[in-house]
């Protein structure tokens, strides 16, 4: 536990503040109102506030989805599942460049991109210090590198979640700030069933980072996820007509 105590304390260093480039601001301008909308109406579903002070976007790299989460009243409430179109790679840590995997890890998003090649882009700090750490530990002097959250359906080694998608993740990142926005990646779900005691081959600090991720997302309660609709809506299906379909 002492390492896991240790590698939380590495993982909790915060990026540099930085404000929105005038290309960003530009996007944002473009994007306006519409995807204003589409996250109020997400937020306000949750019975969440927006815009939010904090977010943490939580990837499972098995199932492919990619999880927002605002911090409200000193807890974590869950706001929308987005899908992940496309991840290269399987279960376990990105070790080298070219590799193709997607990194495993806790990951602070240190720049956004209004030129992407893949619509929109948010970059990761990967390498982070605990990868860095290991890297050296083994010998391994290229990590690998340029990881993202973007645009498309296609991807190699980042996350693809599709055009619509990234520009409502780019446009609250932008709004929220970098430095109050966190990205967990992991290889499955660690709160549900038979994923919690999973096992993936790998390296041997592979238990003790997969350690630290259980830790992490038992912040994150999948109870808050299955919580009672908001007040004003009735029956199985009142959730779902409680947003408007260009929402979903």
């Amino acid at each position: 536990m002492r390492g896991v105590a240790l590698l939380m304390g590495l993982l909790w260093v915060v990026g540099a503040c930085a404000k929105p480039t005038s290309e960003v601001e530009a996007v944002l301008t473009q994007l306006g109102s519409e995807v204003e909308q589409r996250l109020r109406a997400r937020f306000e579903l949750a019975g969440v506030t927006y815009p939010p002070r904090r977010v943490q976007l939580i990837a499972f790299k098995e199932s492919r989805r990619l999880e927002l989460w605002s911090y409200q009243d000193s807890a974590w409430r869950f706001i929308h599942d987005y899908a992940v179109f496309a991840a290269s790679g399987g279960t376990g840590p990105k070790l080298r460049e070219g590799d193709r995997q997607v990194p495993e890890g806790f990951y602070r998003i240190v720049a956004l991109n209004p030129n992407s090649h893949f619509h929109l882009s948010m970059k990761l700090n990967y390498p982070n210090a605990y990868d860095w750490i290991q890297a050296n530990k083994e010998g391994r002097g290229a990590p690998g590198s340029n990881i993202f959250i973007h645009g498309s359906a296609w991807s190699a080694g980042c996350l693809a979640v599709g055009n619509r998608y990234i520009e409502e993740l780019f446009y609250l990142v932008a709004r929220v700030g970098m430095d109050r926005s966190a990205v967990l990646i992991a290889p499955y779900d660690f709160r549900a069933g038979e994923a919690a005691a999973r096992t993936t081959e790998g390296p041997q600090w592979l238990e003790e980072l997969y350690a630290y991720l259980r830790l992490r997302l038992a912040r994150f309660p999948l109870a808050q996820k299955q919580r009672l609709c908001p007040p004003g809506c009735r029956g199985s299906n009142a959730r779902r007509k409680a947003v408007p379909d260009e929402v979903r």
